[in-house]
């Protein structure tokens, strides 16, 4: 009885952990106004008719604090990595010198940045309802378990705690993606 229970809450952290992942991998792609190679994780590029992550077919640096560089490790590929950069609507436009891409990323307003933050602020919410569907997911399984009241409710307050403990992480998270957007 106490191995279903430790299984139940193991799964519930599992997915709990899959969501902050998420959150963490979503939170990459906003960008700060800061020069990131991460910035770029979602272009996918034409490579000879498979669509390819932009990071498996160049190499990506940061000049410096607002350049990025595309160096693709075959120059014929650079027209079509700069279509897909415009493609992916980033909001870049690369310069092609022949041999590398350089993006300049622009220095954020300040309206820029309040709608920046409120996009970090969406995907935690989106994070939050994931872990309150999972908290939803996991009482259902402890009902299936039919186990005595006392030891059901206890169990109960247990996937809470863990529901409120990831919920904070959430908002952790959050506070430092909105500080580092609004850093000047």
């Amino acid at each position: 009885m106490e191995d279903e229970i430790q299984f139940l809450l193991d799964t519930l952290k599992e997915q709990m952990n899959k969501s902050i992942a998420h959150l963490e991998h979503e939170y990459r792609s906003i960008r700060a106004g800061k020069a990131n190679p991460a910035m770029l994780s979602t272009v996918m590029v034409d490579y000879y008719g498979s669509m390819t992550p932009l990071q498996q077919i160049a190499n990506l640096s940061i000049m410096d604090a607002h350049t990025l560089t595309v160096q693709p490790w075959e120059r014929n590929m650079l027209n079509v990595i700069e279509k897909a950069i415009h493609v992916a609507n980033l909001g870049f436009n690369p310069t092609n010198n022949g041999e590398i891409l350089i993006i300049n990323v622009p220095v954020l307003t300040e309206e820029r940045r309040r709608e920046l933050a409120k996009q970090a602020k969406a995907e935690s919410e989106l994070a939050k309802v994931s872990l309150r569907n999972d908290r939803r997911e996991a009482l259902h399984e402890l009902k299936k378990l039919d186990l005595p009241e006392d030891i059901e409710k206890d169990t109960e307050e247990r996937i809470q705690k863990t529901i409120d403990k990831y919920s904070r992480l959430v908002e952790e998270h959050l506070a430092a993606k909105e500080k580092e957007i609004m850093t000047v």
